[in-house]
């Protein structure tokens, strides 16, 4: 699904000399989260740099195997580099060895399950596994949400290091959304007595989720795990018996991190 992400400016401090060109061929590499294929011409109008900007850096990320070249359509997609270093990043995180418990707790609750990471404010997806109910949730791995509207960000906002580093208000995206940090820091509270987080419709109306830290050998939270779908089936009654589900799965993977680490 589509991501609404919060485009205000953090600061006007200009970037230290040598990291522009790496801050714009990272966004290059980003702006193929929300197109598959694309040209040059096509990323400058996205990113909103110069055409010649754009082909240059496209030129040196295809020289690099970051980029692949369709010569019908003369359009790019993420290249053979990219998929192998983010294959070597997940299996060096555990993430894939962590999934038949992903898929436990799936076929267990009968809901989506998602593992994510923070990515600065936001929370990047890694796995996720959909609902096997024809009315469900889906966001696929490399997806993004904002942290400060996911079950996931508030687990690792609760548990880990650093606050948001957005301006106030933060960006609303439903009537529930918190944008104030007094509001989160009084939510997170709340977390770290129970345990677990709860997206109460923060991010999408008739959507709700539950989350709970994922730690690794050291102790340290490196990822949150989720419950996720419609409000419908996450009313009060069941979601006790669901943030127990995560709860526990939670526990397993940091055990089962632990045993990698």
């Amino acid at each position: 699904m589509g991501r609404v992400t919060d485009d205000r400016a953090e600061g006007t401090q200009h970037p230290k000399p040598g990291t522009q060109t790496v801050d714009r061929s990272v966004a290059v590499l980003r702006s193929f989260e929300g197109a598959a294929r694309q040209t040059p011409t096509e990323i400058a109008h996205r990113l909103g740099l110069s055409v010649s900007t754009a082909h240059r850096i496209v030129h040196a990320l295809h020289a690099t195997g970051m980029l692949a070249r369709d010569p019908a359509s003369e359009r790019y997609f993420l290249g053979p580099t990219t998929a192998i270093l983010g294959r070597l990043a997940l299996e060096r995180m555990g993430a894939t060895l962590l999934q038949p418990e992903l898929t436990a707790l799936r076929d267990g609750t009968g809901e989506a399950v998602s593992l994510g990471v923070r990515a600065g404010d936001e929370v990047a997806v890694m796995l996720h596994l959909p609902s096997l109910h024809p009315l469900r949730y889906d966001q696929p791995p490399g997806d993004r949400n904002p942290i400060h509207t996911c079950a996931m960000g508030k687990a690792l906002l609760a548990y880990g290091d650093g606050p948001v580093a957005m301006r106030e208000p933060y960006l609303r995206y439903t009537p529930a959304t918190l944008t104030t940090r007094t509001e989160l820091d009084a939510d997170l509270a709340r977390v770290r007595d129970r345990g677990f987080s709860v997206n109460d419709e923060e991010r999408l109306a008739g959507v709700r989720a539950v989350a709970a830290p994922v730690r690794d050998g050291g102790g340290r939270v490196f990822a949150a795990v989720a419950l996720q779908g419609p409000s419908v089936r996450f009313g009060d009654d069941r979601l006790p018996g669901l943030a127990e589900a995560v709860l526990a799965a939670a526990g397993r993977l940091t055990d089962l991190h632990r045993h990698l680490s």
